[in-house]
């Protein structure tokens, strides 16, 4: 059996699995991302956790093909580095893969995170059948995975996907990146979150928010339904771009299921530009808990 090594680093955890050639997680854990200490210091962390997983399941260096990282964007995947991602300030320009390969011979990958779950959705999940798909993560940010004719897009860097920062709505307000409305700033979790907090005058969770509108809030209803309205309009640009043949859609705000789903393909239906768009399937991501640690697998298990 061949394995490979999935790190998906995230702003608050990084977890970390030995998965097999078939997609299975043989075991896996997480550490927290401590920014208080040094990425080099956190990336030792993450190599004496990988090399006790190995030893716990009886193996050695020369059972693994591979490391396979993802992580947030902007990344520079020619050099192997972590560029300016917002929620890890303190990773900024730091040299991941050469850092790992201190500790470690076997190949190293490094992709957006976004990138690598578009690619275990086409090994394991929704996206099976797919040679032209867009996989789009709504949770904190909104990220995208691009796979076309057979193959992901990745870009000159790796960062191709960065559909978050798609201007939707210019008057709604100043993101992050100094943008005006960009589509995460509209209608991701935290968009969620800090808009219903502001209507209400009290901390509100994007699931509190997405259950009070559910539930038949006046003034959280119309809010979620607005926010429907975005992603259905930060979809119609991917479809009218990519010429997708499916959308899949997974993150957190995902779980909302049903209302969100029917509201998106609702909107898509009239106003994709291409006939055949406005029938673009629209459909659930197939893997949830371990999608970051199948998807870094994935580059070291599947070409792409």
């Amino acid at each position: 059996m061949n394995y490979a090594i999935g790190i998906d680093i995230g702003g608050t955890k990084t977890a970390i699995g030995l998965v097999d050639q078939n997609g299975s997680v043989r075991v896996k854990t997480s550490l927290p991302t401590d920014q208080t200490i040094t990425p080099e210091i956190m990336v030792d962390r993450m190599a004496d956790t990988i090399k006790n997983m190995l030893v716990g399941e009886g193996l050695n260096e020369s059972d693994v093909l591979g490391i396979g990282v993802g992580a947030p964007g902007p990344l520079n995947t020619k050099e192997g580095k972590i560029a300016e991602p917002p929620n890890l300030p303190s990773w900024w320009n730091f040299p991941v893969v050469n850092s790992l390969a201190r500790h470690f011979s076997a190949p190293i990958r490094l992709e957006n995170d976004a990138t690598a779950a578009a690619l275990a959705e086409k090994w394991l999940g929704a996206a099976k059948e797919a040679e032209h798909f867009v996989f789009i993560t709504i949770s904190t940010g909104i990220g995208a995975g691009i796979y076309s004719h057979g193959k992901l897009i990745t870009g000159a860097t790796g960062n191709a996907g960065d559909v978050g920062h798609f201007v939707v709505d210019p008057a709604a307000g100043t993101c992050v990146c100094g943008q005006k409305g960009c589509w995460e700033y509209v209608a991701s979790g935290t968009a969620v979150a800090r808009q219903a907090s502001a209507l209400l005058g009290r901390e509100v969770s994007s699931k509190e928010a997405f259950d009070l509108a559910a539930a038949g809030d006046p003034m959280i209803g119309p809010l979620v339904q607005k926010i429907f309205q975005y992603i259905g309009i930060g979809c119609v640009t991917l479809i009218n771009t990519f010429d997708p043949e499916k959308l899949v859609i997974g993150g957190g705000v995902s779980q909302v299921g049903a209302p969100l789903f029917d509201a998106v393909k609702a909107y898509v239906s009239k106003h994709a530009l291409n006939p055949s768009g406005r029938k673009t399937p629209i459909v659930p991501a197939a893997l949830h808990q371990d999608a970051g640690l199948i998807g870094a697998a994935a580059l070291i298990h599947i070409p792409y």
